[in-house]
C-alpha cells in the first residue's frame, strides 16, 4: 500500500519514520503549503515525491491512501477533498472539529466506497486486546470506577493555541482519556459533567470530566495543556485496581489486589513506533473493501465527537471554522 502523507509537522515525521521501516506499507509522496518543507521532508524520509499544494498529492494515481497530519480545523475540508478525489483516507485525531463535519465526511466515504478511519493510534495498539482480556479475566472483580488522564506543558504550541485552528487540550489530548473509558466501560453514558479552565485565548487549558454509567459505573478524567501528568488509566474493581501505565502508548499493565499486592503484569510488545498497526489496520481493510476499521468503526468516531461537542457547549466554546 501506498501512502500519500499530508502535512509535514512532528506526527508527519513519526508516520513517514514508521512507513520507512515497514514491508507492507509504504510513504509515495508528501504534501505541504510550502513546497520546500515538503522536499526536504521527502529528502530526509526517503519520500519519492514532494509537493507544494495538498491538491497534487490528491490527484497522484500512486497514492492508495491519504493519511492527514494537519491541524484538526483543516481535517473536514482535506478529507473531503480525498475521497472527492477516490482516495482512502487515514485522519489524525480529533477527527474533525465537531461532530456534524464528522458525519458528512463518513456519510461521502460511504457513499464514494471509500475507506474513512480515524488514527487514534491507542484503538489499534495490541495492549488494547490485553486489557480487555485482563479484564475478562475478573482478577480485579466487578469493575466500578476508572479514572484515565493525559496532560504535557504544551500551550505554547501554535495549533494548540489558536482557536482557529481548533484548539486547546480537549481535542488533542482529551481524546485519549476519553477512548480510554469508552474502550473499557463502553458508551452507556447516563451523566457527563465537567469543569474547565480556559487560556488567555479562549479555548480550553485543561478540565475535569465525569462520566456516571447506566449502570452507576463512573470514569472521572482530566486532560491539561499546561501540565505533565503520569498518564496514568487505573480501573478499580472490588478484588483490587489495574494499572494501564500511559494511557498513551502503553508501557504496560500491572493487576494488584486490594492489599496493594502485584498479582499480575503484562508487557507491551516490541513495537517499531506503535502508528504501524493503524496503518496495517487500514490495509487489511482496503484490501477487504470495507470503510471503516473494526478498532475504531464509524459509530465510535461519531460517539467521542459528540461528547466533546457536548462539553464544549457546556464551557461555551466555539471554534471560528464551525
Amino acid at each position: 500500500m501506498k501512502v500519500g502523507i499530508l502535512g509535514a509537522g512532528n506526527i508527519a515525521t513519526k508516520m513517514a519514520q514508521t512507513l520507512t521501516m515497514m514491508t507492507t506499507a509504504k510513504a509515495a509522496a508528501v504534501a505541504s503549503r510550502d513546497y520546500g518543507r515538503a522536499k526536504a521532508f521527502a529528502d530526509k524520509y526517503g519520500v519519492p515525491k514532494a509537493y507544494g499544494s495538498y491538491e497534487e498529492l490528491f490527484q497522484d494515481p500512486e497514492v492508495n491512501l491519504v493519511y492527514i497530519a494537519t491541524p484538526h480545523s483543516h481535517h473536514y475540508e482535506q478529507m473531503m477533498a480525498a475521497l472527492n478525489h477516490g482516495k482512502h483516507i487515514l485522519c489524525e485525531k480529533a477527527f474533525t472539529a465537531n461532530a456534524v463535519q464528522a458525519k458528512e465526511v463518513l456519510d461521502l466515504g460511504e457513499k464514494k466506497k471509500l475507506l474513512v478511519a480515524e488514527a487514534i493510534w491507542t484503538r489499534y495498539m495490541p495492549m488494547r486486546k490485553v486489557m480487555d482480556e485482563v479484564l475478562a479475566q475478573g482478577l480485579i472483580g466487578k469493575a466500578h470506577i476508572l479514572t484515565a488522564n493525559l496532560g504535557y506543558p504544551v500551550h505554547a504550541v501554535e495549533r494548540l493555541a489558536r482557536p482557529e485552528l481548533a484548539g486547546g487540550a480537549l481535542l488533542d489530548m482529551g481524546v485519549y482519556p476519553i477512548n480510554f473509558a469508552l474502550m473499557t466501560f463502553g458508551g452507556d453514558i447516563k451523566r457527563i459533567d465537567s469543569t474547565v479552565v480556559k487560556y488567555h485565548t479562549g479555548v480550553d487549558a485543561q478540565s475535569s470530566i465525569t462520566f456516571t454509567y447506566g449502570d452507576d459505573r463512573m470514569a472521572i478524567l482530566y486532560c491539561s495543556m499546561l501540565s505533565r501528568s503520569d498518564r496514568l488509566g487505573v480501573v478499580s474493581g472490588e478484588k483490587g485496581y489495574i494499572e494501564f501505565r500511559n494511557i498513551n502508548n502503553c508501557e504496560g499493565i500491572h493487576v494488584y489486589n486490594t492489599e496493594d499486592e502485584r498479582i499480575a503484569s503484562y508487557e507491551t510488545p516490541r513495537q517499531l513506533t506503535g502508528f504501524e498497526y493503524q496503518i496495517e489496520s487500514c490495509s487489511k481493510a482496503i484490501e477487504a473493501g470495507s470503510i471503516e476499521c473494526p478498532e475504531m468503526p464509524h459509530s465510535e468516531i461519531l460517539k467521542v465527537m459528540g461528547i466533546m461537542d457536548q462539553l464544549r457547549k457546556d464551557w461555551g466554546l466555539q471554534y471560528p471554522c464551525e
